[in-house]
């Protein structure tokens, strides 16, 4: 039974450890990431983002004797055995057997099957559980682990964004009341070697979370290509205008994590009556903020729809 719990560091919100002007630098993500130094840390799924997290901590000093992947694929786990040095398996009851942090790294619809086989086991060990699946609540989450009144595991979401992959990731966490501060601290460890965390007080909010982060670096990277595909009309090469957005879109992004006064960052760059301002008057007359807002309700709408589609689990007991 996992009940161990390791004192960890604060619980606020941490900036990326390699962000520009951050407040919290690789020393203090490491400190913050030693409370589960002693834990072996399980996956379930070794896709884009349970790879992203594998390769944070790994950075941190996780030793890769106590990380376990379970994945289906074998190039996937080939990969990841090649290139991070950890442990794989394709029987994620070894993983759950075997983790005192089970990170579920499923897609939603996948979720029910693919913990339905480990129930029994899950009950036995009561390893802390951190979902990045995007819209399944914690109650829901209970059950398709097999938890019965008064046998709740501790879980934990978290929704982290593509980022991570290179520790400048945006992760938004909920724990519900029931999880102590240490379990807490613990699940906060596995996101912040990925960048920057925040709580999140109310788990409704955990939808707008993933549409805002958790979905936004592909708004960015299609308001970049289009950046470019617009320079491209107004005479540059295709390659030109690529380079130039897409490291204008770095630049900005580093800009913005070294302050985050967005609105004076944009009023820096934008003299009046000069080319940046007639190009926000176009945007804004085409009724942008009205788009974006748009956007983000559809994804956390989706995000719901994604809870109401997980088929219920057959709770086993006895």
């Amino acid at each position: 039974m996992t009940d161990r719990m390791t004192t960890a560091a604060a619980q606020t919100a941490s900036p990326a450890p390699s962000s520009p002007g951050a407040a919290v630098g690789d020393e203090a993500a490491d400190a913050t990431i030693a409370a589960i130094r002693a834990d072996t840390v399980g996956f379930l799924g070794g896709g884009h983002m349970g790879r992203a997290l594998v390769a944070a901590l790994r950075r941190h000093g996780h030793p890769a004797a106590q990380i376990l992947v379970g994945e289906p694929g074998a190039d996937l786990r080939l990969a990841l055995e090649r290139d991070l040095g950890v442990r794989t398996t394709a029987d994620n009851i070894e993983v759950a057997a075997a983790a005192d942090i089970l990170v579920l790294a499923v897609k939603p619809q996948d979720m029910a099957a693919a913990l339905s086989p480990l129930q029994a086991t899950l009950a036995s060990r009561r390893p802390l559980i951190v979902s990045i699946a995007a819209g399944l609540p914690v109650a829901r989450l209970r059950e398709l682990c097999g938890a019965g009144p008064g046998t709740a595991l501790p879980v934990v979401r978290a929704m982290p964004n593509r980022p991570a992959l290179l520790g400048r990731g945006a992760s938004g966490l909920y724990a519900p009341p029931d999880i102590p501060p240490e379990a807490r601290a613990r699940a906060e460890a596995v996101l912040a070697a990925a960048g920057m965390v925040a709580w999140i007080d109310s788990e409704m909010l955990m939808d707008a979370v993933t549409a805002v982060s958790g979905s936004g670096p592909a708004y960015f990277f299609r308001l970049a290509e289009a950046l470019a595909d617009a320079g491209r009309a107004q005479g540059l090469p295709a390659e030109v205008a690529a380079r130039l957005a897409a490291a204008t879109l770095a630049g900005a992004g580093a800009m913005a994590a070294a302050d985050a006064d967005l609105a004076g960052l944009r009023a820096a760059v934008t003299s009046r009556g000069g080319t940046t301002a007639a190009a926000l008057t176009t945007l804004e007359a085409g009724g942008l903020e009205r788009l974006v807002a748009e956007a983000v309700e559809s994804a956390t709408r989706r995000g719901r729809e994604l809870a109401q589609a997980v088929p219920d689990s057959t709770v086993k007991r006895g």
